[in-house]
């Protein structure tokens, strides 16, 4: 039987989903799989996933299906229940729904995979739903304080709120100063495009590591300027091929998955762009 997965979400011309996984594929030899992508809004996706049949082995979930797929699962595992987000359903045999959050253990493997395996504090640019992922992530790798930068108090008492719940020590400071946060062992900047370029210019002389999670266009100027002065950089790339990976092994049962095949099919369609 032919076997079918996609990634959902609205808007989504722009995603590499289809790519990476699709690449993952050819790379396994899985003939007779495909992967789409289809536009799907939070009202339509209860009739959507209704609509499914026997062939569809798993989808990839964005913007904003991730909280919105919640009501609409048989079974959440512990780490999409941390942070109220779901990327990843896949589809049982059985006809159940199963809900994860692969992003969170992606930023993990990313981090690890440039040799980030524990730090005693850390600084997060933003407070979005990437970055109360970027906490969760945060909660297995940091020892101590992590510092969140934010441009209300509004938004200041979600990511200390976010701190509390995932039991991670969070202190807000005010956007205003985020360039003190250049200074930490690791940042996480989880803004949007052209959100960080102002910053570029407060680089220290020895930075250490920045995980700057945008992969559209790439480098962002702070990221550029990081490598300049010789600091670690880990792109949205890599986070995106990492939460990628896992998708893969949760949808067809086969590991490990095709990492390198999946970072090159990217890497390619991006410079395409």
């Amino acid at each position: 039987m032919t076997r079918r997965a996609a990634v959902l979400g609205s808007p989504i011309a722009h995603s590499l989903s289809p790519v990476l996984h699709r690449a993952a594929y050819d790379a396994a030899g899985l003939t007779g799989w495909s992967y789409d992508s289809f536009d799907v809004d939070e009202a339509a996706l209860p009739g959507f996933l209704d609509k499914l049949g026997p062939e569809w082995a798993g989808l990839s979930l964005t913007m904003p299906l991730k909280r919105a797929v919640i009501p609409l699962v048989d079974e959440i595992s512990e780490t999409a229940a941390s942070v109220d987000a779901v990327n990843t359903l896949v589809l049982t045999e059985d006809g159940r729904r199963i809900g994860d959050n692969t992003d969170i253990p992606g930023m993990v493997a990313a981090l690890r995979e440039h040799g980030i395996e524990q730090v005693d504090s850390a600084a997060v640019l933003g407070a979005g739903a990437t970055a109360s992922s970027a906490l969760a992530a945060l909660a297995r790798i940091c020892t101590g304080e992590v510092v969140a930068y934010v441009r209300s108090e509004a938004r200041a008492a979600e990511m200390r709120q976010w701190g509390e719940r995932l039991d991670v020590e969070v202190r807000t400071a005010d956007w205003a100063d985020a360039a003190e946060a250049l200074r930490a062992p690791l940042v996480i900047a989880t803004t949007p495009a052209g959100t960080t370029d102002a910053l570029a210019a407060a680089v220290p002389e020895r930075p250490a590591t920045l995980f700057d999670v945008l992969y559209d266009p790439w480098p962002t100027e702070l990221a550029a300027r990081w490598s300049m002065f010789g600091g670690a950089v880990v792109g949205g790339l890599d986070l995106l091929v990492h939460q990628a990976v896992l998708q893969f092994e949760q949808m067809t049962g086969h590991t490990p998955g095709p990492l390198e095949a999946m970072r090159h099919a990217g890497e390619q369609a991006l410079a395409a762009r």
